[in-house]
């Protein structure tokens, strides 16, 4: 595999940073403190093409490889301040347009794919429940036969970009659980249908300027030809989707994982104590050395990803390590770049704070750590390593 990036890639990297420091995250402060979604930088989004980078150009996408679109995504996470716009913009992208992508009928895609392109529509992902998160083949949200169509039943909670989405993929139970894997289907549903009610969730820790919300489904009538694939193939339509999300979601990171470095950097050989710069200090020194080792590892394991990807090749493994050493690793580095500022960075003036709240919510979303050490422990023949029925 050659790591090296193409002039393009490299040419894309430089003009995504440009845009992203010029256009973006100048209010985040301010937004953040107030959990307000950004709608503005959105749209700034959507101009420059972010919403379009991997869907296809025949509906209005860019067309990028997925090795590129890791480029690209690691380019937005790193000039991008607002974590919480740059982590609303990849739900919309893995949580729902990648499903019909890769599952959705031609109808479907022009119906839908090509506005989530665009930013004409903004995507989200309905699956958790307050008793189905991990446990996915546990949701109890029932779409049962109504004439030509379905009537959808039941609540989804922790919704990111609920509260703005105008399209949802859902995930329902249509038939009996006994039927194990079979009773699960993916609908494509919009905020406008029927019995559709959204409301905001209580105020969350971090990636506040990301919106969460509870979407409730009473009655809802939905079409037959809303169904992403067959009914009862909703769970192998998520088992072929979810590591698309556990990988490039977390592209970002690896970006914000440099930001924070190069900041913790200037500060170590801009701030002086005792009579030196505390760089020289091997307190603060070795946690540098130790957040460059991170930030390259989470690189490689990332771009491996998207290499397999681009090849057409399975990446369940590498997917899975990726998931958890890149968000343990932007744990680990914005702390250090918290201890290392000192007290400037317990300040909310700086940003360094808000970046450590922001971080803590990666080892939980997208499949906990946990879980996704037991899918791993699991696909390296550790048998019964995994205590639950779904893949997150």
């Amino acid at each position: 595999m050659d790591l090296e990036l193409s002039p393009e890639q490299r040419r894309l990297r430089t003009e995504v940073i440009a845009f992203a420091r010029a256009e973006l995250g100048h209010d985040v402060a301010a937004d953040d403190q107030a959990g307000r979604f950004p709608s503005q930088d959105w749209r700034r989004c959507a101009d420059f093409g972010v919403l379009g980078w991997p869907i296809p150009q025949a509906y209005g996408g860019s067309g990028f490889d997925p090795l590129t679109t890791v480029v690209a995504l690691e380019a937005l996470g790193y000039g991008c301040r607002d974590n919480g716009l740059v982590f609303a913009v990849n739900n919309h992208l893995w949580g729902c347009a990648i499903y019909l992508m890769l599952h959705g009928t031609a109808e479907q895609k022009e119906r839908y794919l090509r506005p989530l392109a665009t930013g004409s529509l903004i995507g989200a992902h309905a699956l958790s429940e307050e008793q189905a998160g991990s446990d996915v083949l546990a949701v109890a949200t029932t779409a049962k036969r109504d004439g030509d169509g379905y009537r959808l039943d039941g609540s989804k909670c922790f919704v990111s970009n609920g509260p703005v989405a105008d399209v949802f993929i859902v995930m329902a139970r249509t038939g009996d659980r006994a039927a194990g894997q079979d009773h699960l289907s993916a609908f494509v549903v919009t905020s406008d249908m029927p019995g559709v009610a959204v409301r905001r969730e209580r105020p969350k820790m971090g990636l506040r300027t990301a919106p969460m919300g509870v979407v409730t489904f009473d009655g809802t009538p939905v079409p037959a030809a809303n169904l992403l694939g067959r009914e009862g193939s909703g769970y192998r339509v998520f088992a072929a989707t979810i590591d698309w999300e556990r990988a490039f979601m977390f592209a970002p990171q690896v970006g914000a994982m440099e930001r924070l470095l190069e900041a913790s950097v200037r500060h170590a050989t801009s701030r002086h104590q005792f009579g030196q710069a505390i760089g020289g200090f091997q307190a603060v020194s070795h946690q540098l050395a130790d957040m460059k080792i991170r930030l390259e590892l989470a690189r490689m394991l990332l771009y491996r990803v998207g290499w397999l990807k681009r090849e057409g090749r399975l990446a369940l493994l590498e997917t899975t390590m990726a998931k958890i050493f890149v968000s343990d690793s932007l744990v680990q580095t914005a702390s250090s770049a918290m201890t290392i500022h000192g007290a400037r960075g317990y300040l909310t003036e700086d940003g360094i704070e808000r970046e450590l709240r922001d971080a803590l919510g990666g080892p939980i979303y997208g499949g906990t750590n946990a879980v996704q050490r037991g899918v791993l422990a699991e696909l390296l023949g550790v048998s019964g390593a995994l205590h639950h029925r779904g893949p997150r």
